[in-house]
């Protein structure tokens, strides 16, 4: 190596994260981000006075107290920041209006559903028990699910739940209301049981909550640190291509023309742009190729956010309600509606008012056709505004005059504030066949005839999340360490 120069294409958690731990193991590293602001899809923007949060819900680490969270401080990310413990994950509502609480504490869990069905007591006692022995897990920074399967106190539980989806353990029971819940609760095509499974542990041990302040300023936090570690981030910089020479990759040029060289390339980029733009889809092989033809994506997002002046405190902070008359988003029918409020960040909304959030699956498709005539496009989001307020109003009878903000983002926004390939929120969908696996068993993290050159983020780590871009940014440090004969060390704040 010349002069241990790294650049790292892109300014999300994973970018990042690898920037810090350069930083930390003597790299000079630089990021290129071609937004004005850190964090990539985990972002914040304000109207009205009202702050719109793109992504933190819930963030696993938040515990002190647990080995998770020794990343977050190696991070700088949640240092003097107040963490909220919600009692419930969230609750589902029939369209008669009874309810069901997924509460984080488990014995609660368990008490509430053998009350609502007893008849399901052998499902019931099974799945907080499994829960249990999960929460009672310990999970440093690097090890995680996968490397548990090893353990012998995992083994019965992967073999009995490994390949479950939640779909799968909903027909187990026998309740129809509790039934129709748990479809509600993840309602994605395989979705894999275990992933809920140690969701909920890590709820149980407060070890995934809510930082207040939101996403925006979890990634300026992190930002932060990396420029106290003498990192360089360069904003507006979108990069056009990755420069090879001799088989390896040799630096960036960015749209404006200029170029830039080092030792190695990060990309934490949106994969798609990576492989088949920046580097023109010369360095692939069969199996890779096959993955991004195939493979699924977390669906597209339509958000509708809403500042409205009246305090919701009252009311569960992410409920589902199934409605009787099912409305259209976006030209999907939905039988159901999440009202989620922000009434415990006091930092998102003015005092005594509230932010509100419902989101909707979605395709890429309709909305790039729709956005080849800018007032179909406007009508359609004004539409789908429209809907969910009065959806609302048969909730919260009188929410509608009470709005005084409306925020619609669709797919396109997210493609273009952050590049990712059809508006996807969270990379490749997470299944019961690939969760903790990375692509082609980590082939996508390098690409054959290419040296010099790696991928970190969800285009490599199926399931996406926070922890996951973070893990991905420090894992990949951590192997070049070892290419260059250095031991990876860190520190903390």
């Amino acid at each position: 190596m010349a002069d241990n120069s790294i650049i790292i294409i892109g300014g999300g958690i994973a970018g990042l994260a690898a920037g810090v731990y350069g930083q930390m193991n003597g790299y000079k590293t630089r990021i290129f981000e071609m937004h004005s602001l850190p964090g990539g899809l985990c972002t914040s923007w304000q109207r009205k006075g009202f702050t719109i949060d793109g992504c933190i819900h819930w963030l696993v680490g938040t515990n002190p107290k647990s080995s998770s969270h020794v990343m977050w401080e190696e991070l700088g990310a949640l240092k003097d920041v107040e963490i909220v413990n919600h009692e419930e994950f969230m609750s589902f509502y029939d369209s008669d209006g009874k309810a069901f609480h997924l509460y984080n504490d488990i014995d609660r869990l368990e008490k509430h559903m053998l009350e609502l069905s007893p008849v399901d007591v052998k499902v019931i006692k099974e799945l907080c028990s499994v829960i249990r022995k999960v929460s009672a897990l310990d999970m440093s920074p690097d090890s995680g699910p996968g490397s548990l399967k090893k353990t012998i106190s995992m083994m019965t539980i992967y073999m009995k739940f490994g390949k479950m989806s939640v779909a799968d353990f909903a027909a187990k029971l026998k309740d129809p209301f509790l039934k129709e819940a748990w479809q509600t609760f993840f309602d994605m095509p395989d979705f894999p049981m275990m992933g809920l499974i140690f969701t909920l542990g890590w709820m149980n041990q407060k070890d995934a909550g809510y930082p207040i302040g939101g996403s925006l300023a979890f990634s300026k936090s992190i930002e932060k640190r990396y420029k106290d570690l003498g990192g360089e981030i360069l904003y507006n910089a979108r990069v056009e291509k990755i420069l090879v020479e001799d088989g390896q990759a040799a630096g960036i040029r960015l749209t404006d023309g200029q170029e830039f060289r080092a030792d190695r390339v990060i990309s934490a980029a949106d994969g798609f742009n990576t492989i088949y733009k920046m580097l023109d889809g010369k360095f692939l092989e069969p199996e890779l190729q096959e993955y991004y033809r195939k493979s699924e994506i977390f669906e597209p997002l339509v958000m509708v956010t809403l500042g409205v002046n009246r305090d919701l405190s009252d009311q569960p902070h992410t409920a589902i309600h199934s409605l009787k008359t099912p409305i259209t988003i976006a030209g999907n029918e939905e039988t159901y509606i999440q009202v989620k409020h922000y009434g415990y960040d006091p930092t998102l909304a003015p005092k005594g008012k509230s932010v509100v959030m419902s989101m909707f699956s979605s395709t890429y498709d309709y909305w790039k056709k729709l956005a080849e005539d800018p007032e179909r496009y406007d009508a359609e989001k004004k539409q789908a505004a429209l809907t969910v307020i009065s959806t609302i109003e048969k909730i919260i009878p009188g929410f509608e005059k009470d709005v005084e903000m409306v925020d619609v983002a669709t797919p396109l926004t997210t493609e273009r504030y952050t590049g990712n390939w059809q508006g996807s929120f969270e990379g490749w969908r997470i299944t019961t066949k690939n969760m903790n696996k990375s692509i082609s068993g980590g082939l996508a993290h390098t690409l054959p005839g290419l040296k010099n050159f790696y991928m970190v983020g969800q285009w490599v780590e199926p399931g996406g999340g926070l922890p996951t871009a973070g893990m991905s940014g420090r894992n990949m440090i951590k192997r070049i360490c070892k290419e260059d004969g250095k031991t990876f060390t860190t520190t903390r704040v």
